[in-house]
């Protein structure tokens, strides 16, 4: 899987993509990640990336001539059979859920276009974008985070990103989403004063897997419907 973000903001990747599990997966040339500073693809000399809204109204929109260009080089080689989805992340679009994140994880690459400020040119996302998602239902000051979390939610689900494919969850339900249920470890009886005590429930080191199961599905919370 190939993720191509594009950002005026491109450090803010550091940190996320040097640790951990995306960064083992990297490692393992499980997935590709490219950062792309949408300035490269500006053609004044002050790099400008945003303008004033017309009608008014506070705050700048980021221009529609360099998100054009920068897609545009980067599905220089897309074919109709190439799996490429282009995300622009919008506050509007369709709040990201598990069931998509598997359907994206089914392709090749995607390219994510972050706004910023007040938001995005609209011509973007009626002409270049493929899907407009939100990562909930308020506002952000920019898509660099949604990127984030769409990056490690896909990227989880591809295999072996993970290691053992018992460690998805999801499977459970498969495409309809996955049972979070309560996770309780080690010491079983914790006592953060005298004489109080904070107990691990019983049938879960009870060693009976049919009634640790019913306990789950009893206290699992469905996710991603």
């Amino acid at each position: 899987m190939i993720f191509d973000i594009i950002t005026i903001f491109p450090k803010i990747f550091d940190g996320f993509l040097k640790e951990s599990i995306i960064k083992r997966a990297q490692k393992k040339g499980l997935i590709e990640i490219n950062v792309h500073n949408l300035r490269k693809w500006t053609k004044d000399r002050h790099q400008t990336v945003d303008d004033r809204p017309y009608g008014g109204g506070l705050g700048m929109v980021v221009k529609v001539e360099p998100v054009f260009r920068a897609v545009s080089t980067l599905t220089k080689l897309k074919t109709k059979n190439s799996k490429t989805k282009i995300i622009l992340f919008t506050p509007r679009g369709k709040q990201f859920n598990q069931k998509t994140a598997y359907q994206l994880s089914k392709l090749k690459r995607i390219i994510m276009v972050c706004g910023r400020y007040e938001g995005v040119d609209e011509r973007a996302a009626k002409y270049i974008a493929d899907m407009e998602l939100s990562i909930g239902p308020y506002d952000l000051m920019g898509g660099e985070l949604p990127a984030m979390v769409v990056m490690e939610t896909v990227s989880r689900l591809i295999p072996g990103v993970l290691g053992k494919p018992q460690l998805l969850k999801e499977r459970i339900t498969k495409e309809k989403g996955f049972i979070e249920y309560p996770q309780y470890t080690r010491p079983e009886i914790f006592e953060p004063k005298q004489k109080i005590k904070w107990k691990v429930p019983k049938v879960l080191i009870s060693g009976n897997h049919k009634e640790i199961e019913e306990w789950r599905k009893k206290y699992g919370k469905h996710i991603g419907k």
